[in-house]
């Protein structure tokens, strides 16, 4: 009883305070909301909404019950977890966060994992998608596009260390019934598919309208999470929170070798990703290699305003958030110590001077003048806008034809 008066006590003060910071800092909140929707606006929304809506369809089609039959064999021994799982690990890696999560509680609602191996699931599936590691953060925020072959190793190598980890995660609450082993079939993985369908039994239009109204609704209130972290984050800095956790920190820099000027930027990291990776990127004191150390640690701990819409996303369903969240921490130290590790077997050895030598062809291609990745991230936050405009567009017109059918 004690401890849920404290509770209650404890997250009233916080609301209480965070509205006086508001009322104090006004024209510093607005500015920090106007970020935060600038960057729902032009990147998250554009750039995710196309992999939930094929998600969602692939789901109700039975294709992603086809590929887990198939890569059963595969995930089963590796990570604890069915063949599914490498569809929701792709589809994650591909659009980035909280696609993991999103796909890992579908999967959990349609009865295709079990409670366990959804918490294992969601604890590796979560990333960073590749544009946003060298569009934004290398190319934006280091002008460096070659560091994001480093950041990008260092954070999905950390993602398949952490799987390999959390496959360990719940055997004692497991069943000791043993499955039996699949054997590869094509032919096993075509009748999946097809009951799946069947079992559906919604027709294209109802699906595709059912995809898109999940979808939109999934991002309107990831939105509403990035706008809001993004004005905690700017008052906590002008209250001098962020400095003041920042002078512990700075001790433990120093004892790595640091600069106690990366600690603000940390510390800010801790809450929103993008405005941490930023400031790492202006701290002039540091060395590129303890920059890309920190951002990595960024990158893969996710910040506190992707893990509340992951936890948002999980309380649709009975998956845990403790060993998500407990996982990032794990990540964040993996990627950190690859970053670190690879630095002079790859960085330094391919792209010292700028230019890559003896490189392999992937990387020459990611890293050249005119990058891919980076063409793409700026194509996609001068089109995003439009794209999120004709999407809510759509959104309204397809809730609009509902409520009119029902009445």
């Amino acid at each position: 009883m004690l401890k849920s008066r404290l509770k209650t006590l404890f997250l009233a003060a916080s609301v209480t305070f965070l509205a006086v910071s508001l009322i104090t800092f006004p024209q510093e909140s607005f500015d920090a909301s106007i970020r935060g929707l600038n960057m729902w606006w032009e990147i998250v929304f554009p750039s995710l909404l196309p992999f939930f809506i094929v998600s969602e369809m692939l789901i109700g089609f039975g294709v992603v019950r086809f590929i887990g039959v198939l890569l059963e064999p595969l995930m089963r021994p590796l990570f604890k977890v069915p063949g599914v799982g490498g569809f929701v690990w792709s589809m994650g890696m591909a659009s980035g966060f909280p696609a993991g999560a999103k796909l890992t509680a579908r999967m959990r609602q349609e009865g295709q994992l079990t409670k366990i191996e959804a918490e294992r699931l969601v604890s590796f599936t979560n990333s960073s998608n590749p544009l946003f590691i060298f569009g934004a953060v290398s190319v934006g925020f280091f002008y460096n596009v070659q560091l994001g072959v480093i950041l990008a190793l260092a954070h999905y190598l950390g993602n398949i260390s952490v799987g390999l980890i959390m496959r360990f995660y719940g055997r004692s609450e497991e069943s000791t019934t043993k499955d039996k082993e699949r054997n590869l079939s094509i032919r096993d993985a075509f009748a999946a598919l097809h009951r799946t369908r069947i079992k559906d039994n919604r027709p294209i239009g109802k699906l595709l309208g059912d995809a898109v109204m999940s979808s939109i609704q999934t991002l309107l209130m990831i939105g509403g999470f990035i706008i809001l972290f993004s004005v905690i984050n700017k008052l906590l800095f002008h209250l001098h929170i962020t400095g003041f956790l920042a002078k512990f920190l700075e001790i433990m820099l120093g004892m790595l070798g640091m600069t106690d000027m990366l600690s603000l930027p940390f510390i800010s990291g801790i809450f929103e990703i993008t405005l941490g990776s930023q400031m790492t990127s202006q701290v002039q004191d540091a060395t590129l290699m303890h920059q890309a150390v920190i951002t990595s640690f960024i990158l893969a701990f996710s910040g506190f305003s992707v893990q509340a819409q992951v936890a948002s996303i999980l309380a649709q369903t009975d998956i845990r958030f403790q060993p998500f969240f407990f996982a990032r921490i794990i990540h964040g130290f993996f990627a950190a110590f690859y970053a670190f590790i690879l630095w002079k077997p790859v960085y330094e050895r391919f792209f010292q001077d700028g230019q890559p030598s003896n490189a392999l062809p992937v990387m020459e291609y990611l890293t050249s003048e005119g990058s891919r990745l980076a063409e793409a991230y700026s194509l996609l936050a001068t089109a995003g806008p439009l794209i999120t405009i004709g999407s809510l567009l759509i959104y309204i017109w397809i809730f609009g034809r509902r409520i009119l059918q029902e009445k």
